[in-house]
């Protein structure tokens, strides 16, 4: 028999229709957040909060996270762009407007552990994930029927080292270009540079980390072997070096001698679903920004 689970949640961003946020990255000078408060203002915006951080102002790096309120947003937004291209070129920013009411698309991506994919389908049925999980793609077919329950596709398609580039081919037809961000919550394959840069800073990864850290396979294992007290998870935007990619959070749990390979598996699957829903959370609320291999997240 087949479940389908009714999502009713009203999320702030419906009750606020005319909330936008900007997101900004210059170089630090003076009057930048004169101009951009005063660009606001003349056009009838109320600003309800603003963040700011600079790496050094003295020539370093400027960082802004505005929302605001604007009457009649869908109808002025692109003039509002239009016209603040005028700020940022006199300042040399970076910018993006995003409209809060326009709901980001997730896809999932994910092999045989659920446990990421699970603690966000939990969030997004519950509200906390204010987004759409348009599609599930998997290399695998364990989950599903219990993806489907929820209404959500679900892709099945199969990778091996001979089939590599064309299961890549269908996976970006599968995704198409609507989506926001690719979430890989434990996909065991490694994404191709091209593939990366299609959604360049738009794949979030998971991946354990441990102090010291353990490389290749059965990590847990190495962990228990060397007696490590404490373990880790590591969210970050997928680049081209494996798992080198900017961190956006990370997380560690105290463990002791009495952790079996068990224990510490149990503990770390715990970290790691918790770290990436807060990565995903923070990027669909466009809290972070990317500079070379770092991020600024204002949360």
């Amino acid at each position: 028999m087949e479940l389908h689970v009714k999502r009713e949640h009203f999320s702030s961003d419906e009750q606020h229709p005319n909330r936008a946020r900007m997101l900004i990255s210059c170089p630090d000078g003076p009057g930048i957040v004169a101009a951009v408060s005063r660009f606001l203002f003349d056009h009838g915006a109320n600003i309800v909060q603003s963040d700011q951080y600079t790496m050094d102002p003295s020539g370093g790096m400027f960082f802004m996270r505005i929302e605001f309120d604007l009457p009649e947003l869908e109808r002025r937004m692109e003039q509002l762009q239009a016209e603040f291209g005028k700020i940022a070129g006199q300042f040399q920013m970076n910018w993006q407007i995003f409209n809060v009411s326009h709901k980001k698309k997730l896809a999932i991506f994910v092999s045989k552990e659920d446990h990421c994919l699970v603690e966000l389908l939990w969030q997004w049925q519950a509200g906390d994930l204010d987004a759409d999980i348009a599609l599930v793609v998997s290399n695998h077919a364990d989950m599903k029927e219990y993806v489907e329950s929820f209404g959500i596709p679900y892709h099945h398609i199969p990778v091996t080292a001979d089939t590599k580039a064309e299961a890549e081919r269908r996976q970006l037809e599968v995704v198409g270009e609507d989506i926001d961000v690719i979430i890989l919550a434990r996909y065991m394959q490694i994404i191709s540079p091209s593939f990366i840069e299609h959604y360049r800073n738009r794949i979030i990864n998971i991946h354990h980390s441990f102090l010291p850290a353990f490389i290749g396979g059965n990590p847990y294992a190495q962990a228990y072997r060397r007696g490590v007290k404490i373990i880790g998870a590591t969210a970050h935007y997928v680049t081209e070096e494996l798992d080198g990619g900017p961190i956006i959070e990370q997380d560690v749990q105290r463990v002791s001698h009495g952790d079996d390979v068990g224990e510490l598996k149990r503990i770390g699957r715990t970290i790691e679903r918790v770290v990436l829903a807060r990565a995903v959370k923070w990027h669909i609320e466009d809290r972070i920004l990317v500079h070379q291999n770092k991020t600024v997240v204002f949360n």
